[in-house]
């Protein structure tokens, strides 16, 4: 916890022979995950203001489909991306756990 806000899963068990919080229920594929993280962000880009549109497009532009994008390039535009999805708070969080999935499926 960080003042009045939460970071992270908040989860409390009763009872036995629990098993926990599954964390790899999302895509493995790079391309399927990518395709997903677009949707999100396209439902978050709907939610925001006309300035943080703007980054969100630019960052989908740099991007394009994911296909042959610098690392670079897609670092810096899926930091831009959670960067609005971390201001917006609890409705960027899906956008910000889609950009891990598509890390972690990247293997990066």
């Amino acid at each position: 916890m960080s003042g009045d806000f939460h970071f992270g899963d908040r989860v409390e068990q009763y009872g036995d022979h629990n098993t926990g919080i599954i964390k790899n229920q999302g895509p493995t594929d790079p391309r399927s995950a990518f395709r997903d993280m677009i949707a999100t962000i396209q439902v978050l880009r709907n939610q925001v203001p006309a300035e943080d549109r703007e980054i969100i497009d630019e960052s989908l532009r740099a991007i394009g489909t994911g296909q042959d994008v610098p690392h670079g390039t897609l670092r810096r535009a899926l930091t831009n991306i959670s960067g609005v999805a971390t201001m917006i708070g609890a409705a960027g969080v899906p956008v910000i756990e889609s950009v891990r999935r598509v890390i972690e499926a990247l293997g990066n």
